[in-house]
């Protein structure tokens, strides 16, 4: 298999040979041009320790050196622009904090501004009365003169005013690098001096021939030759398009084979038997039908359970979508195999609702449930850890006290894990680490993945989707109002207090923030008290900084109707069931994103009476969260949701994606590019289904890449 070729001691000896002497792992000090000091500040400042950074150093546009626009020419509707000129005045302006540079460029058809907030002195020094510079930034007018802040700028030469014009690469470059001579241009020199350095041997090819003729894919050293210095537009493309393929392919290729080799060497507990209690639940006590997404991931799981090799799942379905009561049928399984059960919550709150959901639900079945968290007393917890380490325990829920050293279990068969993202990786491995075998591994997740974040971050997993949602849940409505709308939102939740229901209202803060103009909680339920006075109303507040007794007492207060309103943080955002709640009220609804929007929604709308979201905000709003709003009122589809959120903030910008280091990519976008990962996607399977070993010949090159990477990048390991 695939180890037995990269544990080959001749070939990685040979590889080791050949890659030690390999030109771009030099240090960048030793590239001519660059020294010790420069080194230092392209370490710290680029993250260039070596050639090879340097070459992957990527431009972010070329500058057209045949385009020079005249400065008349130059108008409101001018984006970027280059000029060429001569310095005809030079002065500094203001004092201290508010000093800038201002020097004025004049090309025989009008005059432009240059000006610089920052690096004034280096800058002051560089520019000489009577000097031809080329100019280029993006253009705007002051008091109705063209002006360019902070322009990139090149002094013309007799060497360079007359050199042969091409796409000339520009670099991003922050304030350090500029003041010390490594801006954007003198980038591209040092890049252009490794480049005549280099050969088709320094880049060797790590795609198969038959996947560049049938992608028509540049070679791998042309696209990096012409990604910074390219001939021709044509020539950028093909050179981003390649790299971009390469990207995602080795991505999936990667995830697929770590997918391989767990199912092909993982070894797992096997539950061969669906019994009595799986089946007393199913055919006497299921609260109501299952969904057909519900039949479909319980088969799923079963297959798993049953395989002898570990399960590694990830469950993703939408609010209200019923994982909880797959989670409960998965862990029947376990008990008629004769294993233990731990469910693990993110939150107290949430750890007792599904022991008090899972106890009514078995309350007919000789099966035993248990709950371990935080709070428990000394005498409760000396209880719960003996009865788990004697077996006696089929189920145990609880907060992450469920992993702490003193928690043994005789036989854990399967551990679960509610809303994975809130708990570290360190954290769910000790869990699984509860069995010398390991256990099966169900994590559950109620934000839905987009497709594309999927493929990337979680490919290396089996995956299931609950898309469907039980029959008779009424669509909820969504509506924004402004904050002077207040009144009247309080009005309506009068109307539906008097119909018998109750409402959430949610703050973001507990605490006033000098940075964050908007209601906290404290305020926010002295203002709730005002409209709904007792005795007629009485309300619950919760949040995180209260002890986990008087949290518990006021959820309990609310979930039994003793209050009809629930002022709360975002502590119940995920999990928590009040059936009769018909109301969810947002306070500075544009502080918060779209999946955790789509959460807080889910609260309500989950029982057999209609159900309200009200997003309040400020009257002033950016575009962005104008945009997140108009989704929210526009659907309850989790999965569109999750799209619109991956497309509006970019991968970089979801959670867990930029610390894990999955999306790294130094071009490939995977909102951008879904065609591209797409197609790579399938030729990556094709390779794996063909020759998952990468043994043929024609596989070698991807096989030495692999090799060559190995220990370099890190990969979503749930387990």
């Amino acid at each position: 298999m695939l180890h037995t070729y990269i544990c080959n001691a001749q070939f990685l000896k040979s590889y080791f040979i050949s890659n030690i002497v390999s030109i771009l792992n030099n240090p960048i000090e030793y590239l001519k041009g660059v020294g010790p000091f420069k080194a230092d500040i392209l370490k710290k400042e680029a993250g260039i320790f070596i050639f090879n950074d340097l070459l992957q150093y990527f431009p972010f546009r070329h500058i057209d050196r045949t385009q020079i626009t005249p400065i008349s020419k130059i108008n409101s509707d001018t984006d970027y622009v280059q000029v060429k000129g001569k310095i005809t005045s030079v002065e500094v302006l203001g004092e201290r904090y508010s000093k800038r540079l201002i020097a004025t460029l004049y090309d025989g058809s009008g005059e432009l501004e240059l000006v610089w907030f920052q690096g004034i002195n280096w800058v002051q020094k560089s520019l000489h009365i009577g000097a031809p510079f080329l100019v280029f930034g993006k253009a705007g007018f002051f008091m109705n003169t063209p002006q360019i802040t902070h322009p990139e700028m090149e002094l013309l030469t007799e060497e360079n005013k007359n050199a042969k014009a091409f796409l000339e690469p520009v670099y991003s470059a922050t304030e350090k690098l500029k003041a010390r001579g490594m801006g954007g241009r003198q980038m591209g020199d040092l890049t252009a001096t490794l480049l005549k350095m280099l050969s088709d041997k320094d880049i060797p090819e790590n795609l198969p021939v038959e996947i560049l003729n049938k992608f028509h894919l540049v070679k791998r050293f042309d696209a990096y030759k012409n990604i910074h210095f390219p001939a021709s537009q044509t020539e950028y493309e093909k050179a981003v398009q390649r790299i971009k393929f390469e990207e995602l392919f080795l991505s999936q290729l990667r995830m697929g084979l770590l997918r391989f080799k767990r199912h092909s060497f993982s070894k797992g507990l096997v539950f061969s038997t669906v019994g009595e209690h799986f089946n007393d639940f199913y055919n006497h006590h299921l609260p109501f039908e299952l969904t057909g997404a519900q039949k479909r991931v319980l088969k799923e799981i079963r297959k798993d359970l049953g395989s002898g090799k570990q399960m590694n799942r990830l469950l993703q379905g939408d609010v209200g979508s019923g994982k909880t009561m797959v989670a409960l049928m998965a862990m029947l399984i376990a008990a008629d195999n004769g294993y233990q059960s731990c469910f693990m919550a993110p939150t107290e709150i949430l750890a007792r609702q599904h022991f008090e959901s899972l106890k009514k639900m078995l309350n007919d079945l000789p099966v035993k449930i248990g709950i371990l968290t935080g709070s428990s007393t000394a005498k409760e917890k000396r209880t719960i850890l003996r009865e788990c380490a004697e077996g006696e325990i089929d189920i145990i829920t609880g907060t992450h006290a469920l992993i702490e050293d003193a928690v043994l279990f005789k036989n854990l068969g399967l551990a679960i894990v509610d809303e994975q993202h809130r708990f570290g990786v360190a954290q769910r491995a000790k869990l699984w680490e509860k069995n010398e075998l390991h256990p099966h591994i169900l994590v559950m997740t109620a934000t839905p993945i987009p497709r594309t974040l999927a493929l990337t971050a979680y490919g290396d997993l089996d995956y299931s989707i609950m898309d469907e949602m039980p029959p008779g849940r009424i669509p909820i409505t969504t509506v924004h109002r402004m904050e002077y709308a207040r009144p009247q939102v309080m009005n309506f939740i009068k109307s539906e207090i008097k119909k018998g229901r109750q409402a959430y209202i949610i703050y973001p803060l507990i605490e006033e923030s000098a940075k964050l103009d908007f209601e906290n909680l404290m305020k926010g339920y002295e203002e709730v008290k005002a409209y709904f006075p007792e005795p007629k109303y009485y309300i619950s507040m919760v949040h995180g900084k209260q002890k986990a007794a008087q949290k518990q007492t006021n959820m309990d207060r609310f979930l039994t109707g003793d209050t009809q309103i629930m002022v709360s943080t975002t502590v119940i955002e995920v999990g928590v069931n009040v059936p009769n709640a018909s109301v969810m009220v947002i306070e500075s609804a544009e502080k918060f994103g779209l999946p955790q929007l789509h959460q807080l929604r889910g609260r309500v709308g989950r029982g057999n009476q209609k159900s309200y979201c009200i997003v309040l905000t400020k009257v002033k709003l950016s575009n962005d969260a104008k945009q997140r709003l108009k989704i929210m009122c526009e659907t309850n589809d989790g999965f569109k949701i999750a799209e619109k959120d991956l497309e509006i903030r970019g991968p970089g910008d979801i959670e867990g994606t930029r610390q894990s280091g999955l999306l790294n990519f130094k071009l490939a976008n995977i909102v951008e590019d879904k065609r591209i990962l797409e197609t790579a996607r399938l030729a990556a399977e094709k390779i794996i289904e063909e020759d998952a070993t990468l043994i043929k010949e024609v596989n070698r090159c991807l096989r030495d890449f692999l090799v060559s990477q190995k220990g370099k990048t890190v990969w979503s390991k749930i387990s």
